[in-house]
């Protein structure tokens, strides 16, 4: 028992995260809003002491104040939304959590895999895998659920049945070339690894979203990401970082 929990992964998204409140952050940062109106709907939440302090921490991560080595990707992200705020703040904080947060992004990717046939799966089955990884603590089950209260809340599924089903909702179009460019960084950042080109708009982390633009083209232009050619007519893409 002493080893599992030494060696499971640590969980981190430890929190439900409203989109109203993560959208407050991200104003806040981007000096559109106040922090003070990000403590008023936390305040009309009514949570308890330590609620409220969990919260704010992965709030603080995901916008206010980003780990150092993600400080420069939240802020592409934060100058996107100044430049463009039609840009949907589910995208951009969904790329900011598969950043900060493999275990939020762990949940989006089995989520992405079990429904991509029939548009819904089991939630049950994304437990039992979650555990399987994160080994069966009983944080594992709660923060799960809290990562599905927040996708749902995002508009991105639904569940039904009591919670038993996860439903995809229809996905969101992305437009804007940053915006695409930004969430393929997002997936690069998740998975820490290089992708075919040719796979990126169908990566089971990204399923609530549709990438509108060539993304061969857009990613072969981006001073954030590496393209390079490995084997006949197969393009990579990478993070400079971990580029072959």
């Amino acid at each position: 028992m002493t080893r599992q929990k030494i060696s499971s992964p640590k969980i981190g998204f430890d929190r439900y995260i409203a989109l109203d409140w993560a959208a407050a952050a991200l104003r806040a940062r981007a000096e559109s809003g106040t922090v003070d109106d990000l403590n008023e709907l936390l305040d009309a939440a009514g949570l308890g002491v330590e609620a409220r302090k969990k919260t704010r921490t992965v709030l603080n991560r995901l916008w206010l104040q980003p780990r150092p080595e993600l400080a420069d990707f939240a802020q592409r992200g934060v100058d996107i939304y100044k430049s463009d705020p039609s840009v949907p703040i589910a995208a951009l904080t969904w790329g900011m959590a598969i950043a900060t947060y493999p275990f939020f992004g762990k949940v989006a990717e089995l989520i992405g895999r079990l429904s991509s046939l029939q548009g819904d799966c089991a939630s049950a089955e994304v437990h039992r895998r979650m555990s399987e990884i994160y080994g069966e603590r009983e944080g594992t089950l709660r923060m799960t659920n809290m990562v599905l209260q927040s996708q749902a809340n995002w508009g991105v599924i639904e569940r039904v049945e009591k919670g038993k089903r996860l439903i995809r909702m229809a996905p969101i179009r992305i437009s804007s070339e940053e915006s695409v460019t930004w969430l393929v960084e997002a997936v690069l950042r998740y998975a820490n690894k290089a992708f075919p080109v040719s796979v990126l708009s169908s990566q089971a982390v990204i399923f609530p979203f549709m990438l509108d633009q060539p993304l061969g083209y857009l990613v072969s232009k981006s001073p954030n990401l590496v393209v390079y050619s490995q084997g006949v007519n197969s393009q990579f893409v990478s993070l400079p970082s971990f580029a072959s």
